[in-house]
């Protein structure tokens, strides 16, 4: 097994965000040591995963300087390369068209770095992040650090093999289908996709007829990943959803959890089923009732939001001309996004319907979520597949089948706006991690985050230099 880290005895250590703060509020090094040995750690595994979009070292070094306020101050990160950034290129993943220059920070960026967090550059996803798996005909594939023969996972591909190989503690990511939960499931990470609004969004992601995305960050530890959202609130605070708060540690309320191993008509494979059960006793052996239910959605949710997504890629193919002028190759695009806009295309009469029902899903959590406190099921539904098993140059219905199989569990809050985490709680034969997912009503990353910390607790997952 091949496996790439930058772990060492350098400033950052084997920390967490929390314990490069704590470090650095003790004068046990400096920001400027923080961020170069962050630097120096991505150069160093960056040949191998292949994780990075665009490097600015010298604005890092810069901020390390002069680090702004804040609770993160002078820890380092990366942004995904799908939100813009002031003096920074927006790629979205694609050779379609020149990569522009962002005049300033989007609403998301402006809030993120608000916490303190210092940029190093940004990170690659699979084109406009529609696939679950970044190999781009050109740059090749973003590789996964456990085993370098595996996908990283997609669309937050680069941050999460970043993080998870310890080039820097914290980084940015989001997520339309699964793109936080599914690189967290695979690379061994903590992935919390928060409730819709939760956070500061871009126009872009906000304009959308159901809005699916959600940005958040990719982490190592419950703990960081709730020190962010405690942050974030500090600065953005979203009125129509409870407060998440400051939480350091497991709750004392016993949850009704439900269990599903059968995803949105496609179920998970006998190990991930296996897996995902062992977590089940786990919670019942910690006090917690579990019980085997269906998922809250009706038959025709899997087709729906299909054609949701493909819609999203026409509409980036009919209108690249008009967005990006002369520099607009249509003829770049890979066969997945290609296959989508067409699949779009020849089903716009049920687009409509396919919209109402989607947004009904909404009413549909609601009420599940009246009956039971948190669902768990695996975040994805079979082993993380080698590079090239959802290439998006192949065959559009071969690939799109392979997807759909492997991502049958994480869409589903994309369209209800409620929350989700994946926990690398489980470990597959072979080695590799496996994700499992917990999620809850609109509004309640506190019963997600604090039941994390327990499962952490109980069960303290692999690390990759184990």
């Amino acid at each position: 097994m091949s496996r790439v880290h930058a772990f060492s005895d350098d400033a950052l250590g084997d920390l967490d965000a929390v314990g490069v703060v704590e470090r650095l509020q003790a004068g046990e090094a400096s920001v400027q040591e923080v961020v170069d040995a962050a630097i120096a750690r991505t150069e160093a595994v960056n040949g191998e995963l292949g994780a990075v979009a665009y490097r600015d070292y010298g604005r890092a070094r810069n901020e390390a300087r002069n680090p702004r306020g804040g609770y993160f101050a002078g820890v380092p990160t990366f942004v995904k390369d799908n939100v813009d950034v002031g003096g920074m290129p927006t790629m979205q993943g694609t050779d379609a068209w020149t990569p522009y220059v962002a005049k300033k920070d989007g609403d998301f960026a402006r809030m993120y770095f608000a916490t303190g967090l210092v940029p190093l550059g940004k990170t690659r996803l699979s084109e406009y992040g529609f696939s679950a798996s970044c190999e781009h005909p050109r740059l090749g594939p973003v590789r996964n650090p456990w085993h370098t023969d595996h996908t990283a996972g997609a669309s937050s591909a680069g941050s999460s093999a970043l993080v998870a190989a310890g080039a820097v503690p914290i980084a940015h990511a989001n997520d339309g289908g699964g793109s936080i939960r599914i690189p967290a499931a695979v690379n061994g990470l903590v992935g919390l996709k928060p409730s819709r609004g939760r956070l500061a969004q871009d126009a872009l992601m906000r304009q959308q007829p159901v809005r699916i995305v959600a940005d958040g960050v990719v982490t190592r530890s419950v703990r960081d990943t709730a020190a962010f959202y405690r942050e974030a609130e500090r600065i953005y605070r979203p009125l129509e959803m409870p407060p998440i708060g400051d939480l350091t540690r497991p709750g004392r309320k016993r949850l009704r959890i439900a269990l599903n191993t059968t995803g949105l008509t496609r179920g998970a494979d006998a190990e991930v089923t296996r897996l995902t059960e062992e977590t089940a006793r786990l919670l019942e052996e910690l006090g917690h009732t579990v019980v085997e239910t269906d998922a809250p959605v009706p038959p025709s949710f899997p087709d729906d939001f299909l054609l949701y997504w493909a819609s999203l890629a026409l509409a980036l193919v009919t209108g690249g001309r008009a967005s990006h002028g002369r520099s607009w190759v249509r003829a770049n695009h890979d066969a997945l996004t290609d296959g989508l806009a067409r699949h779009a295309r020849r089903n716009l009469h049920r687009l409509p319907g396919a919209i109402v029902r989607l947004r009904r899903s909404t009413r549909d959590a609601a009420l599940f979520f009246d009956k039971y406190d948190v669902s768990l099921t695996p975040t994805v539904a079979s082993p993380t597949p080698r590079i090239g098993h959802l290439d998006p140059t192949a065959d559009y219905e071969t690939i799109i089948e392979r997807l759909m199989d492997w991502v049958t569990f994480t869409p589903l809050q994309n369209v209800t706006g409620t929350p989700a985490i994946s926990l690398p709680l489980a470990t597959t034969a072979t080695g590799l991690p496996q994700g499992m997912m917990l999620g809850s009503g609109f509004g309640h990353e506190a019963v997600l985050l604090e039941l994390s910390y327990e499962l952490e607790q109980a069960r303290p997952w692999a690390r990759i230099t184990g």
